[in-house]
């Protein structure tokens, strides 16, 4: 049987249907998690406010505070704590919401077991990495832009703001590979670890995003530039 090298880990489960919550609840234990389910908004955010987590697992549609905004109050006070949200919800608004507001990954409800599993190992290995890897390179600069990695703090000429760890992740790859095209798919298999026929829409709301943070004009990129029907590339230069 093969070991799970994050047993231990902390997860706040926020899920209001009791059936699927004890579900889950039962096989995440089984796999040696450590979990704490809280049954609407109110208690989620008492519970992280009170306790540490090492990723949140959160669904939208809760009793007093909703998973947009516990997302948000989360990124507030721990902006590396990864939160997969887990809705009913298909549209893609919805999906682009859940990640403006911070969320690092996001399934549609009725999910695979499996698949989930999967998604959890892989945001706690990305956790893990990033930790080891802003320790190597704990600022970056182009343009007009500096990046914190230790941090996750940002300034944009006059502007200041965080990432989110996932969205310093996907710089943080971008600038490993500056001056390579970066595919989609590489995106997906490297920092998300998830399967790359899936979800590829995803990465695109990432780069808007990105863009929006630290292109002069996001309409007309030069440094996250695309690359039509292979990726994209990233320079550190304007070339302005």
């Amino acid at each position: 049987m093969e070991t799970n090298e994050y047993k231990g880990a902390r997860i706040l489960l926020v899920e209001d249907e009791e059936t699927l919550a004890n579900g889950l609840e039962f096989n995440l234990t089984d796999e040696g998690y450590v979990i704490e389910w809280a049954k609407d908004g109110r208690q989620a955010l008492d519970f992280f406010n009170s306790r540490p987590y090492d990723l949140i697992l959160l669904d939208i549609m809760l009793p007093y505070y909703d998973g947009f905004e516990i997302a948000k109050k989360v990124r507030e006070v721990s902006p590396q704590m990864p939160i997969l949200m887990l809705t009913a919800r298909t549209s893609v608004q919805d999906k682009i919401k859940g990640l403006e507001q911070g969320a690092d990954d996001y399934m549609t409800k009725p999910f695979h077991l499996a698949e989930l599993l999967l998604r959890i190992k892989g945001m706690l290995k990305r956790k893990l990495w990033y930790k080891e890897s802003s320790e190597l390179l704990p600022k970056f600069s182009f343009g007009n832009n500096i990046i914190n990695f230790e941090n996750l703090s940002c300034t944009a000429g006059s502007r200041k703001f965080n990432l989110t760890q996932r969205e310093a992740m996907v710089m943080k790859y971008f600038i490993e590979k500056k001056g390579k095209i970066v595919s989609r798919k590489e995106l997906l298999e490297n920092v998300w670890h998830t399967n790359p026929d899936i979800e590829t829409r995803t990465v695109d709301i990432f780069i808007s995003h990105l863009r929006k943070y630290f292109e002069p004009d996001p309409d007309n990129p030069v440094f996250i530039v695309s690359i039509r029907n292979a990726g994209y590339l990233f320079n550190d230069e304007s070339g302005g």
